[in-house]
């Protein structure tokens, strides 16, 4: 930066590039005296001389304190690693029946449990009767065991099954791959205790049969399930209920053959979800 151009152009009656004053005199001395000394002109430059060492001595402080400060220095502002950190603690490393298991007996937890129970009983699983009880003899409280096996039994009926395209036990009809697969996107704890918590898991679901002779083709859903857990041992399912949504708007992807569809199930697997 130079002078000109923070102190004006010389048409302002100020500083121009030339770095130079200009005093105007008059033609005579209308007081009769001697015409004035050049005194006031030296002293408007000593002036602006001053303004301008202090300026550059204030920019020499302000960079010297940035340099002087180490990079550890106690009370540097800088990001903290928790504000990008993962929000969960670390998943849990056994499982029962193929289902995790040993969570920790706090609210993310029980948010973890409840996803991973989320996810298996939306599995295709649920539609073998031997599967299934194993499922639910595996999440359940031992105090909900029957009443659950005895409602799910109820909904996945032989009649249900014919009716989606299913064998009786479950199996997809020959040529097609039947798909059902629950996905959480994100949980919520409702309320919390030490032995007790209520959990709300949104999920995205694929349902139906991948084939060139299916009338059910595979589509997408959104729901969320609510379940009541009891602590006792682990995180233990009392109740579940499912809502619709929250939906977002479709995308503009297009539709997939049956054959990618199928290909896809069987080679992508699961996941153990933690919070």
């Amino acid at each position: 930066m130079s002078l000109g151009d923070e102190h004006g152009a010389p048409d302002s009656g100020g500083y121009g590039g030339t770095g130079h004053t200009r005093t105007r005199l008059p033609e005579a001395d209308p007081y009769g005296g001697a015409r004035r000394s050049g005194r006031s002109s030296s002293r408007s430059l000593v002036t602006v001389v001053g303004v301008v060492v202090l300026l550059i001595a204030a920019i020499a402080f302000a960079n010297r304190g940035d340099e002087e400060s180490p990079a550890g220095a106690e009370g540097a502002e800088k990001p903290q690693s928790a504000s990008t950190a993962a929000s969960g603690e670390r998943p849990v490393t056994t499982k029962a029946g193929g289902i995790p298991t040993g969570f920790a007996q706090d609210e993310q937890g029980a948010q973890s449990a409840a996803a991973n129970y989320a996810a298996a009983l939306g599995s295709d699983g649920m539609f073998s009767t031997a599967r299934r009880h194993e499922i639910v003899q595996t999440i359940a409280d031992p105090s909900a065991v029957g009443r659950l096996q005895s409602g799910f039994d109820a909904d996945y009926s032989a009649d249900f099954l014919k009716k989606i395209g299913l064998t009786q036990d479950g199996k997809a009809p020959e040529g097609n791959t039947f798909v059902n697969r629950t996905l959480p996107a994100g949980t919520k704890v409702t309320s919390f205790g030490n032995d007790a918590a209520t959990v709300e898991v949104w999920c995205n679901s694929l349902f139906g049969l991948a084939g060139e002779s299916s009338t059910s083709p595979v589509t997408n859903s959104w729901f969320t399930v609510t379940m009541k857990l009891r602590w006792s041992g682990d995180w233990k399912v009392l109740e579940t209920s499912q809502k619709t949504g929250p939906t977002p708007v479709a995308g503009d992807n297009p539709v997939s053959g049956a054959d990618e569809i199928g290909k896809a199930v069987n080679e992508f697997g699961g996941f153990t979800y933690a919070r």
